[in-house]
């Protein structure tokens, strides 16, 4: 079994959500994507937090029970915190959008929101606020995929869920490979077969199924599954749709 390589610390995210079922469904999509999480449910305690903490971003509910998160920000920023802070809120007209980043938010997030949207703006908000030391987090520029506790390094043919290696096949790899480049989309089948078979592939789409269910068996066999049936569309990698909010709160 080949060895884990040497990774930096996990980056410090801090989720501030007065919705106890949010803050959890936050807090478990962003370890299993391999950061380090605190969560409070108030602006006082993320004050508090921010400062014990030392997050790298903050995740940050806009309409907290105690202050408002634009208000919370502004004293972040007035006391000289540069930590980058990405809005999720309800309140998603052009007014409170510019409110926000008037404030010294970084990013929005409307609700209701997918969870693979939140993972995404938050890996963009630490490339952008700090490149070197988002490197590593997400895999981009380097040849490795990484979606919740799955990683794929493309440079030496490996793939990791939560720690331990799984031996792939040439054809599964790419075809892995491929859903974890489009984590979060639905792939159809005659794209899968063009992409990772190739366009010159004369043998049966149902190939794809085969495949697919050899995957499942390697890659699903813990907590929470990741390669998910769109019935009569396609193939997607992503968290189950019930660990993402699509009601609004």
């Amino acid at each position: 079994m080949t060895e884990p390589t040497a990774a930096r610390a996990p980056r410090r995210i801090l989720v501030v959500e007065d919705d106890p079922g949010i803050r959890a469904l936050l807090e478990t999509a962003l370890r299993l994507s391999g950061y380090e999480v605190s969560s409070v449910a108030t602006g006082r305690d993320a004050l508090l937090e921010a400062e014990r903490f030392g997050p790298a971003l903050l995740v940050l509910d806009v309409m907290l029970p105690d202050q408002d998160g634009f208000a919370l920000t502004r004293t972040l920023r007035a006391a000289g915190t540069t930590t980058p802070v990405l809005f999720l809120t309800a309140r998603t007209d052009l007014d409170d959008r510019l409110a926000g980043l008037r404030a010294g938010g970084d990013d929005y997030v409307g609700k209701p929101f997918s969870i693979e949207e939140v993972l995404l703006r938050i890996g963009a908000v630490l490339r952008r606020t700090d490149p070197e030391g988002s490197d590593d987090q997400d895999g981009a520029d380097t040849g490795v995929l990484r979606y919740a506790d799955l990683e794929l390094d493309e440079t030496a043919h490996v793939v990791r869920r939560a720690g331990t290696d799984i031996l792939l096949s040439p054809t599964e790899f790419r075809l892995l490979a491929f859903l974890m480049a489009n984590a979060g989309r639905v792939v159809g089948k005659s794209t899968i077969l063009e992409q990772v078979w190739g366009y010159g592939f004369s043998g049966d789409v149902r190939i794809i199924e085969t495949y697919v269910k050899y995957l499942r068996r390697k890659i699903d066999t813990i907590d929470p599954p990741l390669i998910h049936t769109e019935r009569g569309v396609g193939y997607c990698l992503r968290l189950p749709r019930d660990r993402a909010p699509r009601a609004e709160v």
